[in-house]
């Protein structure tokens, strides 16, 4: 009798990833409160205090229940839209209209808050700790001069295991079947709370048949910022994409999914404008085929595996990590691990038959190439 493969899939535990999470632009939040519910229905609230902070707090008022992302803010404070109590940003109560004395306990949640490279983050630790110092996201250098434009940023709500999205980052075979991209040189390390993959292949989509250069790194088990380099139409086109996940169940996340482009010197700024929003709509249609699949496939645990597959059961022993306390987590990612996969995953007949984006492809190309021409 045939012996089948059987497919694995525990049930999830109840427990989230330590780490930083994205939720969205520095732009998203003024001083009107915002709703934000994760981690399997936390609800918290998010605004800016009076020198332009950003301040999280949970939104459920302890007197007697109420959303206070209904609110109003005052300062750094947050009044109830109920009977008025007011939280500090340290989520300490700090007026009761009508009351002598401010009970003890009347203290809330005040989350962690990081605000970098145009992005706004909370922590998010099961044990209550603090965030550990020298894991949060990196500045982005190359964002703080002018030369790049804004994050083009989308949200999508993905009804799956986040761990659905991180194995891309050891996944070397799905680039040819999905993205249409020929993935050559490719090599995975982890260190600590970071994950890197370093790739170099042909994508038509992206750099037509140059070589398209990738370095994505993932710092803690929710943020990955991923720099390529390529070029379309002769011209040098050099992008970073933003691919976050922030999950609101264990088995569902909000992906929030972002471009930025190097602007080209000699275009004008309606150019730069037209060029950007063109190569942000071809970096969409890759990404988003895997937002298909990740709609209509099942959770995986125990894979099975061909030697020219990309190191997928150590890079979820390494986002195993954010999922025990910290006592337990394991001293293997203190030294940094290599693992370099040298198979070529060639884009299949079917996949090049379907990428039919000769009008997009063409645009930009017009638009580079008037770049180009500016530079000659």
């Amino acid at each position: 009798m045939a012996q089948y493969a059987k497919i694995i899939a525990e049930k999830l535990e109840e427990r989230y990833g330590r780490g930083w999470y994205c939720v969205g632009k520095s732009e998203h939040y003024d001083n009107t409160p915002t709703s934000l519910e994760y981690f399997g229905g936390k609800k918290m609230v998010g605004y800016r205090g009076t020198e332009g902070q950003f301040i999280v707090l949970d939104a459920y008022c302890p007197h007697m229940g109420a959303d206070m992302a209904l609110g109003f803010v005052e300062g750094n404070s947050l009044r109830c839209n109920f009977h008025a109590w007011r939280w500090g940003e340290d989520g300490v109560c700090d007026d009761i209209p009508y009351a002598k004395n401010i009970p003890e306990k009347a203290c809330i949640k005040s989350w962690p808050t990081l605000e970098r490279n145009g992005l706004v983050y909370i922590y998010y630790d099961p044990e209550e700790n603090p965030p550990v110092e020298g894991e949060e996201p990196i500045v982005l250098e190359e964002l703080l001069d002018g030369s790049w434009s804004d994050w083009s940023m989308d949200l999508i709500p993905i009804k799956t295991s986040a761990r659905e999205l991180v194995d891309n980052i050891a996944d070397k075979a799905h680039f040819g079947p999905i993205h249409g991209s020929e993935a050559h040189d490719f090599e995975n390390e982890y260190y600590k709370h970071i994950a890197i993959q370093r790739m170099k292949g042909v994508s038509p989509r992206l750099s037509e048949t140059e070589v398209l250069t990738t370095v994505a790194t993932y710092w803690g088990p929710g943020v990955m910022v991923t720099r390529m380099s390529g070029s379309m139409g002769g011209v040098p086109v050099d992008s970073m994409l933003l691919v976050s996940n922030t999950p609101t169940t264990t088995e569902s996340f909000d992906l929030r999914f972002a471009v930025a482009v190097k602007k080209i010197p000699g275009m004008s700024e309606a150019e730069t404008d037209a060029m950007v929003a063109g190569y942000v709509e071809l970096t969409r249609a890759a990404f988003f085929e895997d937002v298909e699949l990740w709609h209509t496939k099942t959770r995986v645990d125990n894979p099975l595996l061909c030697d020219g597959d990309g190191p997928v059961n150590m890079l979820r022993k390494w986002y195993n990590q954010f999922f025990v306390d910290r006592a337990d987590v394991p001293t293997t990612w203190d030294k940094p691990k290599i693992y370099q996969v040298t198979s070529v995953n060639p884009i299949p007949p079917q996949k090049k038959a379907m990428q039919d984006e000769a009008d997009a492809l063409r645009a930009a190309e017009e638009l580079l190439a008037k770049a180009k021409a500016k530079q000659g």
